[in-house]
């Protein structure tokens, strides 16, 4: 099958740093090609894939300090897209709905996973004018909002085989991994630490948008003594960080679509304790994976119980449930459905 992978261009897939949607779209287009499939990768110019890369700029625009309008560098991918489309049996989208109008005019068998929150009010208008566009959600929780959207099929993540090695010895510390934002609730993080007089290792990212909120409300919390701040890791690091770690904290304050961190820990062996929001009842097995909890008190107490979780245990979990092979396949049927539809739909025309 002849695919097209078109990413967002704010990170290179795989991303460098931080980047849940490049890192997503790298596993499933190097899981397709490693199938068999003829694969073609839309996205930065620094990407790195076996794929055929159809790249745009020299790098991702996060490290472009030249980039004025990111929007630009996005409009002129797609023009790239849709001048080959028709050397492709399925055009595979993870740029939200830039793709559209354009998609609408010119037809063929497309598809758009939805990785980010959906929600905002105002994407309610959007998806009933586009009701016809095929979305693929990655959580059922994910859908919620907008319950009328046309959904092809959820597909959770998956990571390659031997991303994350295991780690059956538990670490002395407490992990917090991804980015510092309000939703994200670094704050819930640190009190679980001091409240369980454990360790927290933060490795995180700060956006532009959030520097206001790290430098009022989280940068005088990590004055405490059992607070290490790493700053952002890269996925050299990553493995060993979680890996080594009593626990990963997931203390959301949002509807979280996925949570990519919580595979990655699991995958290592190590367990989560996450609250009860958007994914995480989908994604955690409770008392295997770790704990899903809906307080502080709880959260504490989830740290004093997490001996219980059997770390080989949490490893078989992830192993049935979120390999990028599963993810693929799972990917590949929904291309098998819509070609055919497209081509009964094409039959009934001729008729």
């Amino acid at each position: 099958m002849k695919i097209a992978q078109i990413a967002p261009l704010y990170e290179s897939v795989p991303p460098k740093f931080y980047g849940g949607t490049e890192r997503v779209v790298s596993y499933l287009t190097e899981e397709l090609v490693r199938m068999g499939h003829d694969v073609t990768l839309f996205a930065s110019g620094d990407s790195i894939t076996e794929a055929r890369l159809c790249g745009h700029g020299a790098k991702a625009l996060r490290l472009d300090d030249k980039c004025s309008d990111q929007l630009i560098h996005h409009f002129l991918l797609l023009e790239k897209v849709f001048r080959l489309a028709e050397s492709f049996d399925i055009l595979h989208f993870h740029v939200d709905y830039l793709h559209f109008p354009l998609s609408r005019r010119c037809g063929g068998a497309q598809l758009t996973t939805l990785h980010g929150r959906l929600d905002l009010p105002e994407l309610v208008p959007l998806y009933e004018e586009y009701r016809e566009m095929p979305v693929v959600s990655i959580s059922q929780a994910q859908r919620t909002p907008l319950r009328g959207a046309n959904w092809l099929a959820t597909v959770h993540h998956g990571l390659p085989d031997g991303l994350f090695p295991f780690y059956p010895e538990t670490g002395g510390y407490l992990a917090f991994l991804g980015r510092i934002s309000p939703e994200k609730r670094l704050d819930r993080a640190i009190e679980i630490a001091v409240r369980s007089g454990l360790p927290l290792k933060i490795a995180a990212k700060v956006d532009q948008a959030d520097r206001q909120y790290f430098e009022t409300a989280i940068r005088p919390l990590l004055a405490h003594p059992l607070v290490d701040y790493l700053g952002e890791i890269g996925d050299r690091d990553k493995a060993d960080f979680l890996g080594r770690a009593l626990a990963l904290l997931f203390p959301i304050d949002w509807q979280e679509p996925f949570g990519l961190v919580m595979i990655e820990a699991m995958a290592c062996g190590t367990p989560v304790i996450a609250w009860r929001l958007g994914s995480v009842p989908e994604v955690m097995r409770e008392g295997v994976s770790g704990f899903v909890v809906d307080s502080l008190e709880e959260a504490v107490q989830a740290v004093k119980n997490i001996a219980r979780i059997d770390r080989s245990a949490c490893r078989r979990y992830f192993d049935e449930r979120f390999s990028a092979k599963r993810m693929a396949e799972d990917y590949l049927a929904a291309y098998g459905r819509l070609l055919t539809s497209g081509k009964v739909q094409a039959k009934r025309l001729a008729n």
